[in-house]
C-alpha cells in the first residue's frame, strides 16, 4: 500500500461559502483494499473500547470538537438530539453493543478515526470519482443513492452527488471489495482545528496500512 502523502482542499460552492465561510474539505487519495481487520487493528479497538467507558460516553458532545459539529448541525435545520453527529452515534453503539465491534478493515478504520478525533470522514472508491471532490447544495430530484428534495448539503465530484453530509454515501461510488484505490475526504466546520482533521486522515490512512 502506498499513499499520496499530500492533502487536498476541495472546492466549495460559492453560495455555501457565502453562509458557511469556515466550512472546508480536505481529501487524501490511498492505495488500498477493505475486507476483514487484522489482529492489529481488533486490538486497537478492544482497546479504545476499554477506555471509552459510560462516562466519557456521556461527556463526549462537551469536548470541543464534537461541539463544533453540533453547533453546525443546528445552523444547517438538524437537531443533533434527534440526529445525532457522527462522534455521538458511534458512542451510543459503544454503550448499546458494549463494546466497539470489527466489521471490515475501512469501517474499523472509519470508526477509530471518529472516536479518537471527533472528526467523521468519507470514503469513496478512487476510480468511481470523475476530478476533484467539493460540496455544495443539492438540486431538487438528484440522486445520491436517493432522490434528493434540493437544499441539503453534498459531498459532489465534477458530475454529480456522491453523498450527502453526515447522511449517507451513494452506494455507486462507494468502497467495494473491488476497491483498490480510495479517496477519503473530511468536512471541517468551525470551531474545528486543521490538526485534527489531518489526524482524522492519516488515522483511516494509517489504519488501511496495517493491512500491507
Amino acid at each position: 500500500m502506498s499513499f499520496e502523502l499530500e492533502l487536498t482542499r476541495g472546492w466549495i460552492d460559492p453560495e455555501l461559502a457565502a453562509e458557511f465561510p469556515d466550512l472546508a474539505l480536505f481529501q487524501i487519495s490511498v492505495e488500498a483494499r477493505s475486507g476483514r481487520s487484522p489482529e492489529l487493528v481488533k486490538h486497537r479497538l478492544r482497546e479504545m473500547s476499554n477506555r471509552y467507558t459510560g462516562p466519557k460516553a456521556v461527556q463526549v458532545r462537551q469536548q470541543a470538537v464534537p461541539w463544533a459539529y453540533r453547533v453546525f448541525f443546528r445552523q444547517i435545520g438538524i437537531d443533533p438530539d434527534e440526529r445525532r453527529t457522527p462522534v455521538e452515534a458511534a458512542a451510543l453503539e459503544r454503550m448499546r453493543a458494549g463494546a466497539f465491534k470489527s466489521t471490515n478493515l475501512l469501517d474499523d478504520a472509519l470508526l477509530i478515526a471518529i472516536v479518537e478525533t471527533g472528526v467523521p470522514v468519507l470514503a469513496f472508491d478512487r476510480d468511481r470519482v470523475r476530478g476533484d471532490v467539493g460540496l455544495r447544495l443539492a438540486q431538487p430530484g438528484e440522486n445520491a443513492g436517493y432522490s434528493l428534495r434540493g437544499g441539503e448539503i453534498v459531498a459532489a465530484d465534477e458530475t454529480r452527488a456522491l453523498a450527502v453530509l453526515f447522511v449517507a454515501c451513494d452506494p455507486d461510488c462507494g468502497v467495494t471489495p473491488r476497491t483498490e484505490r480510495m479517496l477519503l475526504a473530511a468536512v471541517q466546520v468551525k470551531g474545528v482545528p486543521d490538526v485534527s482533521v489531518e489526524e482524522a486522515l492519516w488515522t483511516v490512512s494509517e489504519t488501511l496500512g496495517a493491512a500491507g
